[in-house]
Parts: structure tokens; C-alpha cells; sequence
């Protein structure tokens, strides 16, 4: 019997004048993977899914376990605007399954399922909003990417100064044709440095929105002959780029996190999460930061946070609660950037958040300075901790972490631990242009 919701599609796509479909599906670095089908063979990859190797997709299997099949989600159905017209192409976002039709447990889709199910056994919806902020580059002769400015602005700047204005705003066109319902469009601190913000929802759909966001970003800064990037800090000693994430429960449609009745109307299920993020916050920067460079911008001076601390109006914290209540009540964890795979991100957030509240742990009082003005003394004296400097530090906080392991499963976090030590090991045998120019004239 022929799937009604599989038809209804079928006669959109061709209503649509589609004339290519793609099957977006995520490596476990969050890079989307696509394979591309002409439309005639879209009613099969609806109803029965189409085989890919996976042997030759980062973090997914080894060469004799490696066939799997992508399985479209309906819901991710969208037209590719930038196409043209008379080569209309759109998308499905897939879930990976294996023999047995079993969700495959490396795809970081289906790991972020599992923990929202978690979440949904108890009541929970979780829902989030990611603030994705990202660098704007001109291109070499060669069209290869440089780290030259395109413009001088600066936060909330306005043109002339922002001469990137004209591509954030084809950005922001394309994503509202998209689907996405864009709050706030602007220039951020740095040079060259942009934000755009979307409407929060549930964390699954979210995730998709963020893999989205950034392919369209590359992909329409690309035709405008400039590079986009989400590097986490492409340039020293200038801000880099964060994905600073709000988080928040509802039960029955209402935010859970949100008590007219207590202490800055914060519910006690909002601090257990609160606690449960700080508990688990070493392991969720491997997750949240998981490159090299993301930690050079895990340093002191640039707003980027570095004690794992809490606040109700402290920036410097990494865990901020914004003065919003009511249903907007959330807690904004501000150590993630853009480089992160949302996907598994989400589901260690989840995973700390339910071990908070399911064991009660509650943070400690609320850091209302300036963390960078207190003295190392004052910061052991009130017992703050640091969130790690390294990938590898990272990664051996995480392999310490139960409940962050147990969220993502072994399949995860074997490949993550291998991806970490080989970059260690790649980083440490280059030679970088500063050690030439600091030793190569004394030496």
C-alpha cells in the first residue's frame, strides 16, 4: 500500500518543477554530505532509501561493514533558491540506517534523537536557539580563500562601513525562503565579522536549521566571489567566532524553567540543568569546540568564556541567564562555536541538563562580576573551575565522562578520540609560520 504522505510529496516535487533532488545527510564533524539524484528516482529514495559506501565518510564505518542507506525526512523537504529556475533543485535532510534497518549508530542525527526520546520519557521538549556568528573574506586571484577583511565595521554597524551588507542580506532572503524565521540580522565586533540570528525550536529541527545555515552561507558568499567561514578564530588577537546556545524545557507547552514565584523567577528544574551543564562542561567543550583552533579563542579578553561559571547578567560567565521570563525563560551557554557538529552538541547539552535534574545537583551561587577582573586568588577562593585549553584535554575530559559517553555511544566516541589525536599529532609535526619568524633569524 503506497504511503499518502510519500504522494502528497511526490506531487509537490513535480508541482515544484523540480529537476534534481539531494540526500543531505552529516559526517560526525557535522559537514554535510550529499548525493544528488535526478528527479526521476526520488519515489524510490522516498519509499525505499538509496545506498551509499560509508567507508569513505569521516567517523562512519570501516570498508567491510560500509553499506548503509539514506532515508529522507519529509520534513526537511526544501527548494534550493539559488538554483536556477530551469535546473530547480531542492533537498531532503536523511537519516542513515543499516542492514536490519537500524539507525546507524555513528549518524549524529540519529544520536540526537535518541536523547530528545530521553528527554521525551519524561515529559520534556527541548528546545534551543544557536546564535551563529561567522567571518566574511575576500578571495585570491585563484579564488582560493585569504584572511583579508572585506569590510571595517563594527558591532551594529551600518553601511557604508559594512560592505558585506549586500551578501547578508541575499543570506538572510534565502534562509526566510528556506523556511527560517529570522529574528535579527548584524554586524558583529571584529572586522569582516557577521551574526544572524533565527527563531528557537525544537532541537531537532534546530540542528538542521544550523547545517543549513552554514551551506548556504558558503555557498551564496562563494557565488559572490568572498569565502565565508566559521572558523573559530581565523585571526589572533581579534574576537573570534561563537554559537552561543540558549536552552530550555517545556512539559505540556510550558516552559518549565520559568517559576513567577522564586529567587529571579528561575525555576529549580532550570537550576538542576544549569548544574548539570557546569557538572559536565569539560566534556561538552570536546563537543562544543572540537578543533584545535577553538581553543585559541577559549582565551581571556575576547568575551569568550573560559570559567565555567553561571550568572543572571554576567556576559563573562559561561552560562548565562538573559533577563527574559515567561515562556523566553533560558539559559544561554556561551562556550560553543560554529565548528561544532550541532547534532551531537545538542545531545550532550541534553544529557548533562537530565543528569542535573535527575539527581538535583545544583550549581554554585551565581558569579555576578567580571570574572577577568578577579585575581587568580579570588578565582580559587571561590572555587571556579576552567574549561580545558586543548582538543586532547577536551577529548580526555570527555573519555572521563560517563554520561556524555553514555549520550553519545561508543560507536562516537571512538572516532571522536581517533579525529583528536590525529590532529594533536598533524599539529605538533607542522611548522607553523611563527615559529619561522620568531626563531629562524636567531638561530
Amino acid at each position: 500500500m503506497s504511503d499518502p504522505n510519500v504522494n502528497k510529496m511526490l506531487e509537490r516535487i513535480k508541482a515544484d518543477n523540480v529537476k534534481f533532488i539531494r540526500l543531505q545527510f552529516n559526517d560526525i564533524l557535522g559537514i554535510p554530505k550529499n548525493v544528488a539524484i535526478p528527479v526521476k528516482q526520488v519515489e524510490k529514495a522516498l519509499t525505499e532509501g538509496i545506498w551509499i559506501d560509508g567507508s569513505s565518510i569521516e567517523g562512519f564505518a570501516r570498508i567491510d561493514e560500509s553499506d548503509m542507506i539514506l532515508k529522507p525526512d519529509l520534513d526537511t523537504y526544501q527548494i534550493l533558491p539559488w538554483r536556477p529556475v530551469d535546473k530547480k533543485a531542492a533537498r531532503f535532510i536523511c537519516d542513515v540506517y543499516t542492514y536490519g534497518n537500524k539507525p546507524f549508530e555513528g549518524d549524529p542525527r540519529s544520536v540526537l534523537k535518541k536523547n530528545l526520546a530521553e528527554a521525551a520519557k519524561l515529559g520534556y521538549t527541548y528546545n534551543c536557539g544557536p546564535e551563529l556568528e561567522f567571518f566574511v573574506f575576500k578571495r585570491d586571484e585563484n579564488g582560493q580563500p585569504t584572511t583579508e577583511f572585506v569590510d571595517h565595521g563594527g558591532y551594529f554597524d551600518l553601511a557604508p562601513s559594512d560592505a558585506a551588507e549586500d551578501l547578508r542580506r541575499e543570506i538572510v532572503l534565502a534562509l526566510t525562503d528556506m523556511g527560517f524565521e529570522i529574528e535579527a540580522s548584524h554586524h558583529e565586533v571584529a572586522d569582516s565579522q557577521h551574526e544572524i540570528d533565527f527563531k528557537y525550536g525544537d532541537a531537532l529541527s534546530v540542528a538542521d536549521k544550523v547545517i543549513t545555515f552554514k551551506f548556504a552561507a558558503k555557498t551564496l558568499a562563494l557565488m559572490n566571489g568572498l569565502h565565508a567561514t566559521f572558523m573559530a578564530k581565523p585571526i589572533s588577537r581579534i574576537a573570534g567566532t561563537g554559537m552561543h546556545t540558549h536552552g530550555s524545557l517545556s512539559k505540556d507547552g510550558k516552559n518549565v524553567f520559568f517559576d513567577p514565584s522564586a529567587e529571579n523567577q528561575i525555576s529549580d528544574v532550570m537550576l538542576y540543568y544549569i548544574g548539570g551543564l557546569m557538572k559536565h562542561a569539560k566534556a561538552i567543550a570536546r563537543l562544543g569546540n572540537p578543533t584545535i583552533n577553538s581553543y585559541k579563542r577559549l582565551v581571556p579578553g575576547y568575551e569568550a568564556p573560559v570559567y565555567i561559571t553561571w550568572s543572571a547578567a554576567n556576559r563573562s560567565a559561561m552560562i548565562r541567564v538573559p533577563a527574559a521570563r515567561g515562556n523566553s525563560t533560558r539559559a544561554e551557554l556561551r562556550s560553543p562555536d560554529p565548528t561544532c557538529n550541532p547534532y551531537l552538541l545538542f545531545s550532550a547539552m541534553i544529557a548533562a541538563g537530565l543528569d542535573g535534574i535527575n539527581n538535583k545537583i545544583l550549581p554554585p551561587p551565581a558569579t555576578d562580576v567580571n570574572i577577568y577582573h578577579l585575581s587568580p586568588e579570588e578565582i580559587k577562593s571561590r572555587g571556579i573551575e576552567m574549561l580545558p585549553g586543548s582538543l586532547i584535554e577536551a577529548n580526555n575530559e570527555l573519555l572521563k565522562d560517563k554520561v556524555i559517553c553514555d549520550a553519545l555511544g561508543p560507536h562516537i566516541i571512538e572516532n571522536l578520540t581517533k579525529i583528536a589525536i590525529a590532529e594533536e599529532e598533524s599539529f605538533r609535526l607542522t611548522v607553523h609560520p611563527w615559529e619561522v619568524e620568531r626563531y629562524i633569524n636567531n638561530y
